[in-house]
């Protein structure tokens, strides 16, 4: 029985450790052009040890979506415990999502739409979380940081189809990325924030882009050196 317990768990940390590979190499490279042996090399591992645990390909990917949102909800969880405040929360999930698109390569969104199965389970997804921000953002009609006359629902729809487009648009390509992102998720910010909110908001602003231009400073100062 004991052997049995420990050969699971040795199964479970190979399996955990597969995804979280896979999953930084995906982000960083794109999808298509990681092979399943890119993955087992860097492991050190054999492609048939890879293969016994993860029959192809699409179903690791889809593995490494699941883990993904699963930690992405524990980090909210944890984020709403230490937070005062809704826009606080929000907040700082942009800085985290800023520091996450500094990091993954665009064909991983891409390559995405080559596995119906694992977009589909994205999409899926997407319509739940589009439900708990939602619920989110009406606390902080509660919190007097946003407005009460605003149909969540309606806007928050409209910031997905935003995001979306901009995934799927050559805007990306004539514009920095982020600066698009972040001109769309603070235009959205300030257009439902109360007096009390905007306050707070412009005060994160401030300090965001004061702490951005010192780390392009030094970049510029490593890149001269």
């Amino acid at each position: 029985m004991k052997e049995q317990r420990k050969d699971s768990s040795s199964k479970e940390v190979l399996r955990e450790r597969i995804i979280k590979q896979a999953l930084d190499d995906f982000a960083v490279h794109g999808i298509k052009s990681i092979r399943m042996d890119d993955i087992a090399n860097a492991l050190k591992i054999s492609k048939r040890t890879l293969y016994e645990t993860f029959a192809d390909k699409e179903t690791l990917l889809r593995e490494c979506i699941l883990y993904h949102q699963a930690t992405s909800r524990e980090t909210l969880k944890e984020l709403v415990a230490n937070s005062t405040n809704v826009l606080e929360v929000i907040l700082k999930c942009y800085q985290a999502s800023v520091e996450a698109y500094h990091r993954v390569n665009k064909a991983f969104f891409e390559d995405m739409k080559k596995y119906p199965k694992v977009y589909e389970l994205l999409r899926n997804n997407k319509e739940k979380d589009n439900d708990v921000a939602v619920n989110f953002l009406q606390q902080g009609v509660e919190q007097g940081l946003f407005r009460n006359d605003i149909n969540f629902a309606i806007l928050h729809a409209m910031l997905s189809e935003q995001m979306e487009s901009l995934m799927n648009s050559k805007l990306g390509q004539k514009y920095d990325f982020l600066e698009v992102y972040e001109s769309i998720m603070f235009i959205y910010l300030r257009g439902i924030s109360t007096e009390k909110g905007a306050k707070e908001l412009e005060e994160f602003i401030k300090e965001y882009r004061t702490e951005k231009s010192k780390q392009r400073n030094q970049e510029n100062q490593d890149n001269k050196s």
